[in-house]
């Protein structure tokens, strides 16, 4: 069986160790599956986000490997496991299990926006890949220090890897979007919040339709704006600009008011690592300033200031 979401020791897995067969240079030490077997692994993930979310079939010997070693695969692959034959018979034969987490099994239906008890917070982007599962793991974490109801609710593959459930919206189809988000996040306590991991950006030529779909859905009463510092374009498309945080903030909360008429912005997120700290923290308080909210570094400043606002 694969193993719970409790059972993952990420602080022991990430930048200590890679398969061998791996293509990622971070200068740690090979692992072979065989050793990882016998240090207790039971599941083979594959957790790369190539374009498009395809297997490439030359990493298909890697996963036959894992198969014959007795373990389960996890995939977060638009590709479905199960559409190849080979691996299919294997894992019969070995008794294994092929995971396909991206793909939901649920029967979905079309967004009602109806007003649902409980509070939720969204968080969204200027572009893709800005943070927003980590600043909503990290918001989710907080609060449950500060003795506060919340729960992190997945929306993509590496989110679920985490939270052991949840629904990757880039594999809904369009019309039941709105309606994956509603189930999401359901009625809930008056006083519970639900974070919401955000996909995409509004901005983005290729994911705004999936970002538009969330932001109606998950009827949130706040928004954190994700952003990456320094960064020229959206992701992938060097021919299209980063929108401004301002543009994003009006974008994203009239889209949001369709749904909830109320919603507000509780701070900006940024991802600072491409400038030193003195620069992170100059910059955060410049754009505090300027647009009268909290910005903050969730991995070099934390979300407290972030929280307050809720």
């Amino acid at each position: 069986m694969a193993r719970s979401a409790a059972d993952w020791r990420p602080e022991k897995c990430i930048g200590e160790y890679r398969l061998a067969g791996c293509e990622v240079t971070t200068g740690c030490p090979a692992m072979s599956i065989a050793q990882a077997v016998e240090l207790g692994a039971q599941s083979f993930v594959l957790g790369f986000a190539n374009s498009g979310g395809h297997l490439d079939e030359r990493y298909l010997s890697h996963v036959m490997a894992a198969l014959d070693a007795g373990m389960d695969i996890i995939s977060g692959l638009h590709d479905k496991l199960t559409n190849y034959p080979e691996l299919v018979n294997k894992a019969r034969e070995m008794n294994a299990q092929l995971i396909d987490i991206r793909h939901p099994t649920t029967r979905f239906s079309t967004g009602r926006g109806h007003k649902r008890t409980g509070k939720r917070l969204l968080t969204v982007g200027t572009d893709c890949s800005v943070g927003k599962m980590y600043t909503s793991l990290s918001i989710t974490r907080y609060m449950h220090q500060q003795g506060m109801h919340a729960t992190f609710r997945a929306t993509g593959q590496s989110g679920i890897l985490v939270a052991g459930e949840g629904v990757a919206i880039d594999c809904v189809v369009a019309d039941f979007i709105s309606g994956a988000a509603e189930s999401l996040s359901p009625d809930n306590d008056p006083q519970h919040w639900d974070i919401i991991e955000g996909q995409g950006s509004l901005s983005h030529p290729a994911f705004a339709g999936v970002s538009l779909g969330l932001l109606h859905g998950s009827q949130p009463d706040a928004l954190i704006i994700c952003h990456a510092l320094n960064r020229s374009h959206m992701r992938a498309l060097p021919h299209v600009p980063q929108p401004t945080l301002e543009h994003t903030i009006e974008l994203n909360l009239t889209a949001a008011r369709l749904t909830n008429p109320n919603v507000f912005v509780a701070g900006i997120a940024v991802n600072t690592s491409s400038v030193s700290d003195d620069e992170a923290l100059a910059w955060c308080r410049k754009t505090s300033e300027q647009l009268g909210l909290p910005c903050a570094d969730p991995v070099r400043h934390g979300v407290a200031e972030l929280v307050a606002r809720l």
